[in-house]
């Protein structure tokens, strides 16, 4: 068996084509999404992630701006310039882009967003509603691996779902979502005693450790749906996940690759996350 290839590139164009007809409807009622991303410092791994950020808003429609700061703003003027978007109405989405200089307590920028504007959603608030069945802006990355179940024809109901990665912003919202979906979730992490016995009962497996190649093809049931959200380099330099996907593709029915999976349904949901903050705002 050789798994069918789940690609978020293609998802992510079908359903990019779809919000930007959604934009163009908004925008003959008055209403310009528009998404502002907050950057303190010059990090390339965040200037090139904000590049797909505002590539996929300007092909959608979404008003694009970047406010960048040098690395010693403090963390008093940051938060300043939050609440100077939440109540900027131009604005429907703010989102500032992790990781921030040691000096900034992180949470407290979180917790200043507006919930109403936090397309990321990783407030607290956006959270806890998850958590509840509540409506709420998903976390993006969480919310693209539903989308690609969804258009796959994956039902989570009765399944057996393992989430390797424990993390905020992918492994505990990624499990509720599941749960909310019916499965039956277990979590791993650095401290699972013998992982492999534990991921080879997973009928769906989603794989967001951070370390390359972590989960090998006999780690994995045979016709399982795996998720790599990993996005390592190798000894050579080359884009890897955390599963070693020649050999997954060989035992698992559904996978996603390395870059091309999940990555691009992660920008896609921010865009959509900032549509419907945009929709919410109609008169």
């Amino acid at each position: 068996m050789t798994a069918s290839i789940i690609s978020g590139t293609e998802i992510a164009k079908q359903t990019r084509s779809q919000l930007a007809k959604e934009v163009a409807q908004l925008r003959e009622e008055g209403v310009a999404p528009g998404l502002v991303i907050i950057l303190v410092g010059d990090n390339p791994a965040s200037l090139s992630y904000i590049k797909g950020k505002r590539k996929a808003s300007e092909e959608i429609g979404i008003d694009f701006k970047l406010e960048q700061f040098p690395e010693s703003l403090s963390e008093e003027d940051l938060l300043r310039v939050i609440d100077s978007y939440n109540e900027d109405s131009r604005f429907h989405g703010i989102l500032v882009q992790l990781p921030l200089p040691k000096h900034i307590d992180e949470i407290a920028v979180i917790e200043k967003i507006s919930p109403e504007k936090d397309v990321d959603g990783f407030h607290p608030v956006n959270l806890g509603r998850m958590l509840t069945g509540q409506k709420c802006f998903l976390s993006c990355t969480p919310a693209g691996i539903m989308e690609m179940l969804r258009i796959k024809g994956v039902d989570p109901a009765g399944k057996h779902a393992v989430v390797v990665g424990r993390s905020n912003i992918v492994g505990k919202p990624v499990g509720q979502l599941l749960l909310k979906e019916n499965a039956t979730v277990s979590y791993c992490h650095s401290r699972t005693r013998d992982l492999s016995s534990i991921t080879k009962q997973a009928d769906i497996l989603v794989v967001a450790a951070g370390k390359a190649n972590l989960i090998t093809g006999n780690d994995i049931k045979p016709g399982a749906v795996v998720i790599d959200v990993g996005m390592n380099r190798n000894e050579h330099g080359k884009l890897c996940g955390d599963v070693a996907f020649d050999e997954a593709k060989e035992v698992a029915s559904l996978i996603t690759p390395v870059p091309g999976g999940v990555g691009p349904m992660t920008i896609t949901m921010l865009a959509y996350n900032t549509v419907e903050a945009a929709k919410k705002t109609r008169s």
